[in-house]
């Protein structure tokens, strides 16, 4: 088994270097390339602003849970709002860890009978009055990491040769972006460890935010391995839209969070940089293709092309309740 330690580190400050450019472009093909997972500094957000959101975030979990409830995702057919300990499911298994889904900021959509279904992810948010600042401090979280994601997409075309504003069309209008504030609250009575259960990305990038208790592991050279927390950094992983437009060349990675032990507690905040929901996904161009793979088929997972329709299928299958209060014709019989 690999180090715990054996992801790679990169710097985004050195891709304004010109002395230092090259090399980090050459280590981030790399991991790109060949792990989907990267620990990633030098990107200006500062340690009193992630300090926020995680102070936020325990707050929030603090709550009492009436406070939390008065915001279930039950209440949402945009998938917004607070999901209950165990009632999320991954892989048909239920996920112990309890979250808040936060989205762009939006008035619901009018959606018609003939219109896409996946214009549902679109919408207002839930905010728990007992807690009025939340909606600040995860907005503004929500705009901080989708500039720092926009530099990073635009670094990782230039590595593969690719032109660096590629995608700007399909994020400069609308883009869908998406923030979980997530606690594991230890294991799980019935001693099962799936704090989330192995999984990827639907969409193009994640930049993760840990505290310091750890759990994260990502597949890598056959096996999973620990991603323990690196002060003043995040984790970044690659989804599966950016595996289907380099035709395998980039793939998205397997990655689970075992729960902590007893009754510790775990917090993060992922952050999902996603393009606007009716965006097709095109092939990046490049002389990179001549080692594309292609797109592995798995049948228990297929590869939508349209960005919402990939989108929809992972929150159906993980919130299969709310989609039967709100879209019962998603749901399979």
């Amino acid at each position: 088994m690999p180090s715990a330690h054996s992801l790679p580190v990169l710097d985004l400050s050195q891709a304004d270097d010109p002395a230092q450019r090259a090399e980090f472009l050459k280590k981030l093909h790399a991991a790109a390339r060949d792990t989907g997972f990267l620990h990633l500094t030098g990107h200006g957000v500062t340690a009193a602003e992630s300090a926020r959101i995680l102070e936020v975030t325990r707050t929030f979990f603090s709550l009492p849970e009436a406070d939390r409830l008065a915001v279930s995702n039950l209440n949402s057919p945009h998938f917004r709002g607070y999901t209950r300990i165990g009632h999320e499911l991954t892989g048909g298994a239920s996920d112990w860890r309890d979250q808040l889904d936060v989205g762009a900021e939006r008035p619901a959509p009018v959606v018609g009978p003939d219109d896409p279904p996946y214009l549902w992810l679109e919408g207002p948010n839930q905010w728990p009055a007992a807690l009025p600042e939340l909606r600040t401090v995860v907005l503004d979280w929500q705009t901080r990491l989708a500039a720092v994601a926009h530099r990073l997409l635009q670094e990782l075309l230039v590595s593969i040769g690719a032109p660096a504003d590629f995608f700007d069309e399909a994020f400069a209008d609308r883009p869908h972006l998406h923030t979980k504030l997530i606690r594991y609250p230890g294991s799980a009575p019935s001693g099962a460890d799936q704090g989330v259960g192995a999984h990827k990305d639907y969409g193009f990038l994640t930049l993760l935010l840990q505290d310091s208790v750890g759990g994260l592991q990502v597949v890598r050279d056959g096996g999973y391995v620990d991603v323990p927390p690196m002060p003043g950094a995040f984790v970044v992983n690659l989804g599966e839209l950016l595996e289907i437009a380099t035709e395998g060349y980039l793939t998205a990675t397997d990655h689970r969070v075992v729960s902590p032990p007893g009754a510790v507690e775990r917090f993060s905040v992922p952050f999902f940089y996603n393009p606007r929901l009716d965006a097709v996904v095109e092939t990046v161009p490049g002389d990179y293709l001549r080692s594309a793979p292609g797109v592995a088929h798995d049948a228990t997972n297929p590869l939508h092309a349209e960005y919402g329709r990939n989108e929809l299928k992972g929150w159906v299958r993980a919130h299969p309740a709310v989609a039967r209060r709100w879209h019962p014709e998603l749901v399979p019989a």
